[in-house]
């Protein structure tokens, strides 16, 4: 179960690195960009998809945590 749990981990990682960002990296935090910070911005196609996964994957981590945790 502790294998699966370093899968899942490692996996959920890439995943969140491979993600684009939000915002426009530095210049959100100078106030040099515009933040949209309530914009609606919708995912498509990849993105919808790897959101998914990265949600998926986090919650079968947190499971995992808790069965390893309860079941050691």
């Amino acid at each position: 179960m502790k294998v699966l749990l370093l899968i899942v981990a490692v996996l959920l990682i890439l995943l969140s690195l491979l993600q684009g960002g939000k915002s426009e990296g530095l210049s959100a935090l100078t106030g040099q960009g515009e933040l949209n910070l309530f914009q609606n911005a919708k995912e498509r196609g990849p993105e919808k998809v790897m959101s998914y996964t990265t949600l998926g994957l986090g919650i079968a981590f947190f499971a995992l945590v808790i069965a390893i945790r309860i079941w050691g």
